[in-house]
């Protein structure tokens, strides 16, 4: 993985996983490697992973069981929510730097609409 030096290295890790929830990579449920694991598959300190970990319980996307594990929600409402939260996360930027290159709301949303059946018909 590539990281942005302008965020933060446990919130890139975080909305990777999350990603990779919402798409299914990850099911409900499932269990998530270890910290040790998680540190050597994305080249970050093990505490930077824990940290990742203790973020994702607090946002109720996993949660550990003792001895065991760390495991994916099963709370199917939560991935909803995650994937909701997500795309508007990302529509408000694509929205902000196309206000900032000066397109109009028409001109968005042909340009949406031209763009996603170019894409489509590949």
């Amino acid at each position: 993985m590539e990281f942005d030096n302008n965020i933060p290295i446990y919130i890139q890790v975080i909305n990777d996983i999350k990603k990779d929830i919402i798409n299914g990579a990850l099911a409900l449920g499932e269990k998530l490697p270890s910290g040790r694991d998680l540190a050597y598959k994305y080249k970050i300190n093990p505490n930077t992973a824990n940290r990742i970990y203790k973020e994702m319980e607090a946002e109720e996307i996993c949660y550990t069981k003792r001895g065991l594990g760390t495991f994916v929600t099963e709370d199917k409402e939560k991935l909803k929510n995650i994937r909701e939260e997500m795309a508007g996360s990302l529509l408000d930027s694509f929205i902000e730097g196309m206000k900032q290159l000066g397109f109009t709301k028409e001109e968005l949303i042909h340009l949406l609409e031209h763009k996603y059946d170019l894409n489509t018909k590949q």
